[in-house]
């Protein structure tokens, strides 16, 4: 690193005073800088913002990249006031700091339960959407922790460009700007120095690519919450309505192909396979889907591609989409046990015992009925917005909002109780 950069202790010692402040900061307080940030972004700061993506987006265009990562890439100006929404969402939220839950008298009369507070310093690791820069920063700052951030090369201008909204609106408050901190670089040196900040970063959360999450778990040396790719299926029961399987199973593939909650596999039961083809097909084609199938949807779908055990696994991230025909619900369920990654998977049908069944038997962050894979969003299930979608089970399973940003410690309240 560049011996006049701070190193990434300095940063995490600055970030760990911030959080101290933080922790006791009245919720009031916290939503004046998250009201103040989303004033900037969508207001002065947004021309700045939309100029630095417009480098970013040539800069990976003449690097070759396709179009689904530069989807994920851009910030036009109808998505800089989508971001500036959500900061304001977040600021509308109840404050989860110091709720006490769970509080009950012992029969020595004492009074225990417990309270929420922040985590203290969360870094975060990700590639090329520069939103998180804006959501992961407002999120922390609500829930009371101090947040490093750790960019992507392709997305880094524009990092910086709402980095500078949050510096703005901090210290418009009066609180300290080591509260949202983003690393002035994107060496991979940098990464490996502040993932090894035991004591002083309390939590990782790494957001891209497996590669990225690999890197991160198998080298920090401080908790990591893993955000795994996301193979999500959708499987169209025997009982399912061909009609809302169309459009469920259309949507969860094209709406926005290049996000982690896209549907990349679709189990079809074979009594409706036929049918769903007849009109699915079609439609996807028309959208430019390649379709990836087994012997039997080949035989259904002519123009389809033969699927090997790698499209199974596959996260595509574009328009490619693997397709199964099952002859049962079991053979549905045990598919996504082999393939699934823990993410999102969603059924239709309409016996609502075989949906309860889906609802027990799959093992997954988000359970769908009778809806798109498009819904596990922190956005969409009223978390406001989501720092990440946790795919292990420790100690967050699914979207990560405010509560997940805390943690709980006991609180005694007695009256001289002395133990015996």
């Amino acid at each position: 690193m560049n011996a006049e950069m701070p190193s990434m202790k300095q940063l995490a010692i600055g970030a760990k005073r911030a959080s101290r402040a933080l922790a006791s900061l009245e919720g009031a307080k916290k939503d004046a800088v998250l009201r103040a940030a989303a004033a900037r972004i969508r207001g002065v700061d947004k021309d700045a913002i939309a100029r630095a993506n417009e480098e970013d987006l040539r800069a990976s265009e003449a690097d070759g990249k396709n179009a689904a990562f530069l989807d994920r890439l851009r910030l036009d100006g109808p998505r800089i006031d989508a971001m500036a929404r959500s900061i304001d969402d977040i600021a509308a939220l109840a404050d989860p700091v110091g709720a006490i839950k769970d509080l009950a008298r012992r029969p020595n009369g004492m009074l225990v339960g417990r309270m929420r507070v922040p985590l203290g310093v969360v870094a975060i690791i990700y590639e090329s959407r520069p939103n998180v820069t804006a959501e992961a920063a407002a999120l922390c700052l609500k829930s009371g922790n101090a947040c490093i951030l750790r960019g992507g090369r392709e997305a880094f201008r524009t990092s910086q460009a709402i980095a500078a909204s949050w510096t703005a609106a901090l210290d418009a408050e009066g609180i300290p700007p080591a509260a949202v901190t983003l690393v002035p670089t994107v060496d991979r040196e940098a990464t490996l120095e502040l993932i090894a900040q035991s004591g002083l970063v309390d939590l990782v959360i790494p957001r891209g690519g497996e590669g990225l999450i690999r890197f991160v778990t198998e080298h920090a040396r401080v908790p990591v919450i893993q955000h795994y790719k996301g193979v999500c299926h959708v499987y169209v029961d025997e009982h399912a309505d061909v009609a809302m399987a169309d459009a469920i199973a259309f949507n969860a593939k094209v709406q926005r192909p290049g996000v982690c909650n896209a549907m990349e596999t679709l189990l079809v039961h074979r009594a409706v396979a036929q049918a769903l083809f007849a009109s699915l097909a079609p439609r996807y084609r028309e959208a430019g889907v390649e379709l990836r199938g087994c012997d039997e949807t080949l035989r259904l779908v002519p123009w389809a591609s033969p699927a090997t055990d790698d499209d199974w696994a596959a996260e595509y991230l574009e328009k490619i989409l693997a397709v199964r025909v099952v002859g049962s619900y079991e053979e549905a369920v045990e598919h996504v046990a082999r393939w699934g990654s823990g993410h999102t998977e969603a059924i239709v049908t309409r016996d609502h015992g075989r949906a309860m069944a889906w609802l027990r038997d799959v093992d997954a962050s988000c359970v769908v009925v009778n809806a798109s894979t498009r819904f596990n969003d922190g956005g969409e299930l009223g978390l406001g917005a989501e720092i990440g979608i946790s795919t292990t089970k420790l100690h967050a399973y699914g979207p990560m909002g405010l509560e997940e940003l805390c943690t709980s410690k006991w609180i005694v309240l007695g009256e001289g109780q002395v133990r015996s």
